[in-house]
């Protein structure tokens, strides 16, 4: 061995590490995909090897902690925190070591069937079905950071940067694994432990050497380190420079029609052959509106307002993203659209028995009895739809009002979700929406829109901001 050139190479001189463990809990479904090809599903989730449990990767919590410091600071800032990209070379390794996680109980999935619809025949493609797990909602994973600090570190800036990311999982601002814009995989973590280790010190060096470091979980003995939340653990009050801009919109609906999002979980014997797709919250299961579904007929509608203004229909694939595989290009574009996944509440279930007709006979076709059960709406009846769109800049208000359109739509039952909407199922009914748009992380006055009934009128608290958006949509129709 080159004990001269071991001598002489760059090292690092660690002074100081400091651990942070924390319970990270599923607020909705996760898909943790393993790209197992020999599944009985197409996409199978992240199992251990050893014990029924799912496995989150160290490196996909890097990714989505490191992607969201992107996008608080907008793409213009280098954070030290996750060290160098891939392309460089000469960079600096990551000082922050993030472990696997074991889920603390056995695997809980929930199966999701997912299609894609042509939007000229509104039917199935063909082969263009497939079926994938998800961890259920409520699942529990043990995180395990630890910072290295060495004497050529910017201490501030990195603790910074940390308290930031960590009050991004506080907040349930940073989601996890796959079809994270369609509502999938969000998360928050409630209780934290930190250990700090000045390493200069023989007593703390000794206290590191001998700190439990494979044990799982909150360490029970050490009470005195577990806070309710991040800013609690550390003296250091982050500097949140949040450069972001972008619109949300949080609207209320409720039932007008009875809603059918078909189900892809096995059925159980005298069950109907179509059920209404429910997930687990809060130990019940609950009906509900999945992102996937209201991206795709959003998508679809816009294709439809596009095509019919003569807009550009880059706007698409600009808002929903785009896949090379379809648009015959190699450039691939995430959605910079949000779409949560959406709980109902308070709805009822009924089956309805229907029989398909032969259409030369008139008579009922032999053996095509089915049974459905879709949910239906009461007064009390309602669901929360929020959409982001992120990324925004000066030119985007024809993007912002493509966007409102969508929604009137919505509101006023002109756009369905869900199956069977050629039998009037899927219609929805707006209540109230607040629409917000953020310029550099500080909001504008949020706007209202609301209706106290369907026969009352809509009531706007700035109908004039709302049309300038859409103003800029139409100055986009090309000759």
């Amino acid at each position: 061995m080159n004990y001269e050139r071991l001598k002489h190479r760059n090292q690092r001189c660690i002074i100081e590490r400091i651990i942070v463990r924390g319970s990270l809990v599923l607020e909705t479904p996760a898909c943790l995909g393993s790209g197992d090809t020999y599944s009985d599903v197409d996409l199978a989730i992240l199992r251990d090897s050893i014990e029924d449990k799912a496995l989150l990767m160290g490196s996909s919590v890097a990714g989505a902690l490191r992607n969201y410091l992107h996008e608080l600071y907008d793409g213009k800032e280098t954070s030290l925190l996750f060290g160098a990209e891939r392309s460089n070379d000469d960079g600096e390794q990551s000082p922050l070591i993030i472990s696997d996680a074991l889920s603390s109980e056995v695997i809980k999935v929930e199966l999701r069937d997912l299609v894609k619809i042509n939007s000229v025949r509104r039917t199935a493609e063909e082969g263009k079905k497939y079926d994938f797990e998800v961890l259920e909602a409520g699942t529990t994973f043990e995180l395990c950071f630890e910072l290295l600090i060495d004497s050529t570190s910017k201490r501030e800036q990195l603790l910074q940067e940390l308290i930031i990311v960590l009050q991004g999982l506080e907040k349930a601002e940073i989601p996890i694994g796959m079809k994270k814009r369609r509502g999938f995989g969000k998360c928050c973590v409630k209780q934290w432990q930190v250990w700090k280790f000045g390493l200069q010190d023989s007593k703390q060096r000794q206290e590191w050497l001998n700190f439990p470091h494979w044990t799982t979980g909150l360490l029970t003995e050490y009470p005195n380190n577990i806070y309710s939340s991040i800013q609690q653990a550390f003296d250091i009050l982050p500097v949140i420079d949040d450069k972001r801009t972008r619109l949300t919109i949080e609207a209320i609906f409720t039932l007008a029609s009875p809603l059918l999002i078909r189900s892809g979980q096995a059925s159980v014997d005298k069950a109907p052959d179509v059920v209404h797709l429910k997930s687990r919250r809060h130990n019940q299961l609950v009906p509900i509106l999945s992102g996937t579904s209201l991206a795709g007929v959003l998508r679809h509608r816009a294709e439809r307002i596009v095509n019919t203004l003569h807009t550009k229909k880059s706007i698409i694939d600009e808002i929903f993203g785009a896949d090379f595989t379809a648009n015959k290009t190699k450039e691939t574009k995430a959605s910079r659209l949000i779409v949560d996944e959406v709980e109902i509440i308070d709805t009822t279930d009924l089956i309805q028995n229907r029989i398909a007709i032969d259409r030369f006979t008139g008579g009922a076709l032999h053996g095509a009895l089915f049974d459905e059960q879709p949910i239906f709406g009461n007064d009390n009846t309602k669901l929360v739809i929020k959409l982001e769109l992120r990324q925004l800049n000066n030119n985007n208000d024809a993007e912002i009002g493509l966007l409102l359109l969508l929604l009137k739509d919505l509101w006023t039952g002109d756009l369905p979700v869900g199956g069977t909407s050629s039998i009037g199922r899927g219609r929805l009914q707006g209540i109230q929406a607040n629409i917000t748009h953020y310029k550099a992380g500080k909001p504008e006055p949020t706007l209202t829109i609301s209706q106290s009934s369907k026969n009352e009128p809509v009531m706007v608290t700035d109908a004039n901001a709302l049309e300038k958006y859409v103003a800029a949509l139409r100055k986009e129709v090309v000759a």
